[in-house]
């Protein structure tokens, strides 16, 4: 919609031939915009709350700044970029303003909100599992959340996370990141009245099958409370959790 039309639009309002609730229909059922190697999804905020986030892994830096610096212009405050490498990050950075975290590979275009609603809390079950954990934490940070990490408190180790209860029952939702046998989402979901979401991760030896074995524990788990994303899958934890935290917080 041009601004002519949005004009128009915004005249019918006035006189009374468009109602206000289909006006904002019209708006959010706006289309994209084709960029020829994209089609932009201006209005994904609109409908949504969030605008659309950028997958970055196997897209040029020209494509990632092109899409970006749309979204921004379309009043996105902020873009997020998933699964962006280090050496794309550098030069997308060139071509736009850039705030990029290596260990979870996200990178922020615009200005980030600096509020902090609520509380998320991302337990790992080990070390390795942090970068995973990192991309949930940074994408829900930008969503506008609080994070409390709670990193390397496996079940071979419980008091390690006995010693956060306070902190993992005090939150509206809760990411629990494990990779080996991922039995930390069923032990984190007995202890929390909240949603748990459970993320398996590649992490392990042979028979782990690349995760395939925390999948499926974390599918199977006793705990009530726990459901499950995919394989290495921390923006789409973070991201719910941040829907979950969102709805808390507002009731």
């Amino acid at each position: 919609m041009d601004e002519m039309e949005l004009r128009r639009l915004l005249g019918q309002v006035a006189a009374g031939a468009v109602s206000p609730d289909d006006a904002a229909l019209m708006l959010r059922m706006e289309p994209f915009e084709d960029l020829g190697f994209a089609k932009v999804d201006l209005h994904r905020g609109m409908r949504q709350g969030v605008p659309e986030v950028i997958f970055g892994e196997t897209k040029t830096p020209g494509q990632i700044a092109s899409i970006a610096e749309r979204l921004l212009a379309s009043g996105s405050g902020s873009v997020i970029i998933t699964r962006l490498p280090q050496s794309s990050a550098e030069a997308v950075s060139g071509l736009i303003g850039l705030r990029y975290d290596p260990v979870s590979r996200i990178g922020i275009a615009g200005t980030p909100t600096e509020e902090r609603r609520g509380q998320i809390a991302v337990v790992t079950a080990g070390t390795s599992d942090i970068p995973v954990a990192e991309e949930a934490a940074q994408t829900a940070e930008a969503l506008g959340n609080k994070v409390v990490r709670i990193y390397d408190a496996g079940v071979s180790g419980l008091h390690r996370l006995m010693a956060h209860a306070e902190e993992i029952m005090s939150s509206n939702a809760i990411v629990a990141v494990a990779g080996m046998e991922g039995a930390l989402a069923s032990v984190v979901g007995g202890m929390a009245d909240c949603p748990v979401i459970a993320v398996p991760t590649s992490i392990g030896y042979g028979a782990s099958f690349g995760g395939v074995a925390a999948l499926l524990a974390m599918l199977n788990s006793c705990s009530s409370g726990v459901s499950v994303v995919n394989i290495d899958n921390g923006f789409g934890a973070g991201y719910i959790a941040s829907l979950i935290n969102r709805s808390a917080s507002t009731h």
